[in-house]
Parts: structure tokens; C-alpha cells; sequence
């Protein structure tokens, strides 16, 4: 079968489009990407298959092109063809231009809307690779890195100008270098696919900063580009290839749940007015409406085979063509409802898994959707890994103070055996995060009690409402030495309590510089400072900063943290400040907050916990003779470099982390 979308041979290019359900096809040429309206069309012959397809030879690399597609506006059959709407190749590898929101864009008014919409390109698919290849890095040696191509770069003094916000940006040496020194591996990518605005966003001048509205699934946004004439593919290929030769895997963020279509009043980008009842969700009580499992107004129907083939194929192009390491699904739940439920063994999940080219690269999940029932956590087959949530509310609550939380800190710290242990999955299934994209900023979390959205225009209703973080003395920014004392010993606790626990962890860019946005806990929708990392550092954000690299350090340093498997009682003896490991009783006592954690290995490790706002003398476990604690890590003070005596004190609202060194290598 001939491949989907526009295919360049050297001499020709081919061209085809599914849709089930059109009439007919005319593909669209322009003279130029910036023509208003196009110089030509060209009825595409239909085939058997329900793709249309035509062969152009004077449409070569570069050449401009959109679709218009015919048949009936029948909404209440899930029909929505307009062919006076110029829609964009599902599979266009590049787009040029952007949506310039008007009411054109609406169906219904038979107004052309080519004059407001991006082009797709013909692309020539070669790159010199040269010896490229995968850093493969082992799950249980991964440290994420979520970020976003344009914020993490936009104020770096050492990024040149001209590549800020940019792909080429992120690859800069300065960046690669603030990467290494904080241990990373893998930098998981904000949706780089080709976005276009939502509606409701666009009518208040606002813009789509987080990209989690899909265009077209094949081609990577043109606004970190140095331009969008097709130089956004070999510059996103360049960025990945040099990440490549400096250690670094790369995962992008994908979005296969929903498009920026919208609901059923919504405009025609692309799928809707291609085939809206093969690719979205129909309300099956009512066809003219979609299901939204996705809370954005539709989601695609990976029930049909057409659907995951386009999902699929795009997956695998941004894998062979574009070399990246893995995918993060958001809302992934969402890809695998059949009525209703989610179902873990759906067409999707299993075609993914079993694909031979899908199933080498690393794989997550966001394991939760917009609708109940959507809150999957550990549900995902092998070889998923899954953020967990339970582990970021948990480190939240414990560290907050909140009453009756020790025996499920323990339990994340563990890995979250209770969670994936029945799916048989080990603790590499568990990414562990305390903060994302998506909510406070780690500085935030800290520094405010609640959130503070006016700036979104939505009059402070989006976002989590529940945030389980405090402001330590104040709301907000403060002088208070003591206020400042107690947020940057939290910050640290965070940390330490990452790089310390079993599982995946990942942090979010700039937390390790304490970025903040201000409280605000949902800024999706800000391309400015409120968004980017902020680079210049004070003495306080640069003595924080060396703590996050010390912390991942001893994580890598340690074959403890690298396991496979859950621990067993023999690797982990969870203790009471006075030694003695805890009892049940212990365990369900609501107002306990201190804890000791010795794991057992070639060199024993010990955290010793205590979240109570009163300073706690622990115990040391014994060593064998010739063996002493030493000081490794502490979020209250500098650690001792020899821990001599019986005893240590912990400080009020801290941790200290130990290690068993041999006398010799004191």
C-alpha cells in the first residue's frame, strides 16, 4: 500500500488521504507558502482502500499544498464536510505558517478560510545522521528531565541569540553542561508536534504555550525553528543528534487523546472536515456531539483501525525519522476506552506494545483522563513506566505535615510496590516526580498556599485546586530570614526524598534554579517570563542548585538505587528514632513523622526522616567493625564528613542521608 501524506521520490510527488467517507478530494497547490489562496487544484482519484491519491511531478520539496475534501454536512451522522475550509495533510511532515484565528476558520458560513491557515510542505525526508545512535540508558540508571524547548532556553546568557526558544537552543554546550552537572539522562520534551491555538485561548490573545493542541502529528512546531520552510525537521533532527552525542536520550511528549479542533461548534483545522466520524469519538446518543474523555471538546477513536494506524505510523516516523528515544502519552487512559472503560489490553495498547519498532523504545504514561474512571494508576501493561501522582501527593502531604502519612511515604520511597507489583511490574514502572508542567513550580510549592491564576483569563477556576503545599510564614515572596531558612530546607527535602526513593525519578526544568511562576499553578497559556528559566543566580538559587547535583550524584553513585525489583525485608529496615525497627502499631500511629531507612548492600545506605517541627536524636544502626556512618547529604546544614558516637540529631523539618564508609576511606 502507497504510504499516507506527501512522498517525494526525486522525481515526483505522490499524494493520499484517507477518509472514508468524502465524496471527493482536491488537493490544493500554491505558488508560495504565503500565497493567500491556492494557484491550483487536482481531483485525487479514489481507491478501494478509501484513500485518495494523485501524482504530481512538478510538486517538489517545498512546495505548499492543503486539501480540500467534499461530501455531505450531515452532523447528526458525524459528518462535517465543508469544502470551502482549506484542512492540513494529517501526515505532513512540515507545516509552514500558523492558524490566524477568524470566523472563516468556523464551519457553516461558506467563507474560505485559506487565507487563515498553515501550509503543509513537501518535504525532502534525507539527513545526514552520520553515526547517531541511541545512548540506550538502562531504566534503572534514568533521571527525566521534563521541559520545554522554548522556555528553558529563551533567557540563557550563554545560548547564542539566535538559537533561544529554540530547537538548536537546547543542544547549546552551556545547557548540555548544566544537564551533565546535574545528573540527567533523559530529557522528556513538552509537546513539540505542530500545535495550532485553542479558540476560547486565541479570542484572548493568549497563546498555546505548553503546546497540547495537535495539529498535525508528524511534523515538529515550527515556532522553535529558526523558520517554518521545512529548516524545523533537520534542526529538530540536528538537536537530537547532538543531545545523541553527548549522552543524552530524548522522549517527546505526545498528544493522541484530542486535536485543537475542539467540540462539535469547534473550527475545521484538518480531521473534522477529512472524516469526523472515523477519527473522533461520536456521542453514540448523539452524533452530531463528541465523546470528550480528554476535557478539550473531542478525542480521536483509536477504536478504528484507520485512527491507530495514524497514531502508529506517527509514532514510528518520529522513531525512524526523527531518531527520539520515547514518548510520554498524555492522558493516556484516553487512548484506551472502549464503550467507556478503560481497557488495558484495547486494540491500541496491544498493537504499541507488540510493535517491533515501538516496542525498543521507552514508553510512559500519564495514567489518568479528564472524565471518571480515568485515574489508572499501575494499570498499564509492561513495558510502560507511569508518572505517579501518589508519590508526588504523598511527598507533598508528609513533608506539609499532614497527619497519618508515614507508612505511605515509606511506600513510595520504596517504589510503590502496592501500585505495581500486581500488574508485575518492578519499581522502574514508578516515574516519581514532585512537581511538572502542570501545577507549582517547586520554588512555588513552597512559597504559597494557594494558587494565583487571574493572569489566565479564566477568573481563577482552572488549575488544581488542591496543591497540598505551604507557604512556610508567608504567601508569596519574603524577606523573612526564618520564612527563607525553612522553604530552602523543604526545596531540599523534595529533593533528597527523588533521589533517595526506588522508581524513575524526574524533575521539572528550573526547579533546580527555583524557577517560580509566581503561584501560579496553570500558566498553559503565557509565552513570556511568567514561563521561561530564569538563569541569573544568587548565592541562595546557586548553593540550591549545587544540592540537586549532589543529591542525583549519590543516586548514580550507588548500584542501591539501580534495582530491578522491589525490596525485600533483608535489603530494607525501616526504623524508629531509637533504633528498633517500626511495629504496626508505629505504622498506623496518625501524628508519627520521623522514620530511619537502612538499605543493605555492598555499602549500606541511611536516611533518617524527620518531618515534626522539633529537632529528633536517631539512633545509628550498627556496622561491622571498621565500618562508620558518614555524613553524605543534608537538607538542614552541611554534613559532617565522620558521624562519630551512637547518636545524631536531626534537625526540625529535614533529612540526612548517610552511607557506610570503611574506616580506611575516611
Amino acid at each position: 500500500m502507497d504510504e499516507l501524506g506527501a512522498v517525494w521520490d526525486g522525481e515526483t510527488t505522490s499524494f493520499a488521504l484517507a477518509t472514508a467517507h468524502a465524496e471527493a478530494v482536491e488537493l490544493c497547490l500554491f505558488e508560495s507558502p504565503d500565497a493567500p489562496t491556492e494557484s491550483r487544484r487536482i481531483t485525487l482519484t479514489r481507491g478501494g482502500d478509501a484513500v485518495f491519491r494523485g501524482r504530481v511531478p512538478e510538486a517538489g520539496p517545498g512546495r505548499a499544498y492543503g486539501y480540500r475534501v467534499h461530501g455531505p454536512w450531515a452532523p447528526e451522522r458525524g459528518l462535517r464536510f465543508d469544502a470551502t475550509k482549506l484542512l492540513v495533510d494529517p501526515y505532513a511532515r512540515a507545516v509552514c505558517g500558523a492558524v490566524r484565528w477568524d470566523e472563516s476558520l468556523l464551519p457553516g458560513n461558506g467563507l474560505d478560510s485559506a487565507p487563515h491557515m498553515p501550509r503543509a510542505l513537501v518535504v525532502s525526508r534525507g539527513f545526514d545522521w552520520g553515526d547517531d545512535r541511541p545512548p540506550a540508558v538502562p531504566w534503572r540508571e534514568t533521571v527525566l528531565y521534563e521541559t520545554h524547548v522554548r522556555g528553558m532556553t529563551m533567557r540563557h546568557p550563554e545560548v547564542p541569540e539566535a538559537q533561544r526558544g529554540k530547537y538548536l537552543g537546547l543542544a547549546a554546550p552551556a545547557v548540555l553542561e548544566h544537564l551533565r552537572a546535574l545528573g540527567v539522562t533523559t530529557l522528556s520534551l513538552l509537546p513539540v508536534h505542530q500545535g495550532a491555538p485553542d479558540p476560547h485561548v486565541a479570542k484572548l490573545g493568549l497563546t498555546n504555550y505548553w503546546n497540547y493542541s495537535p495539529l498535525a502529528y508528524f511534523a515538529p512546531e515550527s515556532r522553535y525553528a529558526s523558520s517554518d520552510r521545512g529548516e524545523q525537521i533537520d534542526e529538530f533532527r540536528a538537536m537530537v543528534r547532538e543531545l545523541h552525542r553527548a549522552g543524552f536520550e530524548v522522549l517527546v511528549d505526545v498528544v493522541y487523546n484530542h486535536t485543537a479542533e475542539g467540540d462539535a461548534k469547534g473550527p475545521l483545522y484538518s480531521l473534522r472536515g477529512i472524516d469526523s466520524a472515523t477519527y473522533y469519538r461520536l456521542d453514540p446518543r448523539d452524533p452530531a456531539e463528541y465523546e470528550d474523555w480528554s476535557g478539550c471538546g473531542n478525542t480521536l477513536d483509536l477504536r478504528q483501525a484507520r485512527t491507530r494506524a495514524l497514531v502508529l505510523d506517527s509514532l514510528r516516523a518520529w522513531v525512524s525519522e526523527l531518531h527520539v528515544d520515547g514518548f510520554r502519552f498524555d492522558l493516556a487512559p484516553a487512548l484506551a476506552r472502549e464503550a467507556s472503560h478503560f481497557a488495558p489490553d484495547s486494540a491500541f495498547l496491544r498493537e504499541l506494545v507488540d510493535d517491533p519498532v515501538l516496542s525498543r523504545v521507552k514508553l510512559v504514561a500519564e495514567p489518568w483522563d479528564a472524565r471518571p474512571g480515568g485515574h489508572q494508576l499501575g494499570a498499564f501493561p509492561p513495558p510502560f513506566a507511569e508518572w505517579n501522582d501518589r508519590f508526588r501527593d504523598t511527598a507533598r502531604r508528609f513533608w506539609r505535615g499532614d497527619s497519618g502519612c508515614l507508612a505511605d511515604f515509606a511506600t513510595r520511597l520504596g517504589g510503590s510496590e502496592d501500585v505495581f507489583a500486581p500488574g508485575g511490574r518492578g519499581p522502574r514502572a514508578s516515574v516519581n516526580f514532585v512537581t511538572c508542567h502542570d501545577g507549582f513550580t517547586l520554588e512555588d510549592l513552597v512559597s504559597h498556599a494557594r494558587k494565583h491564576n487571574d493572569a489566565n483569563g479564566e477568573g481563577g477556576n482552572d488549575g488544581a485546586h488542591e496543591n497540598w503545599s505551604r507557604g512556610w510564614g508567608a504567601e508569596g515572596p519574603s524577606a523573612d530570614p526564618e520564612t527563607i531558612r525553612l522553604r530552602e530546607r523543604m526545596k531540599r527535602n523534595f529533593v533528597a526524598t527523588l533521589a533517595f526513593a526506588q522508581g524513575v525519578p524526574m524533575l521539572s526544568h528550573g526547579d533546580e534554579l527555583s524557577r517560580t511562576q509566581d503561584g501560579n499553578n496553570n500558566p498553559y497559556c503565557h509565552d513570556g517570563p511568567l514561563t521561561w528559566v530564569d538563569w541569573a543566580l544568587d548565592p541562595r538559587r546557586r548553593e540550591f542548585l549545587e544540592f540537586c547535583a549532589r543529591a542525583f550524584a549519590l543516586r548514580r553513585a550507588s548500584p542501591l538505587f539501580a534495582r530491578e525489583r522491589f525490596l525485600t525485608k533483608d535489603e530494607v529496615t525501616w526504623l524508629r528514632p531509637d533504633g528498633a525497627p517500626l511495629t504496626q502499631e508505629d505504622w498506623r500511629d496518625p501524628e508519627r513523622r520521623q522514620l530511619g531507612v537502612r538499605l543493605r548492600g555492598a555499602r549500606d545506605a541511611l536516611l533518617l526522616v524527620n518531618a515534626a517541627p522539633a529537632g529528633c536524636a536517631f539512633a545509628l544502626p550498627p556496622l561491622p567493625e571498621g565500618t562508620d556512618w558518614k555524613g553524605l547529604l543534608c537538607t538542614a546544614c552541611d554534613p559532617p564528613t565522620r558521624v562519630r558516637g551512637p547518636r545524631l540529631r536531626v534537625a526540625a523539618h529535614s533529612c540526612l542521608w548517610l552511607g557506610a564508609e570503611d574506616g580506611a576511606r575516611r
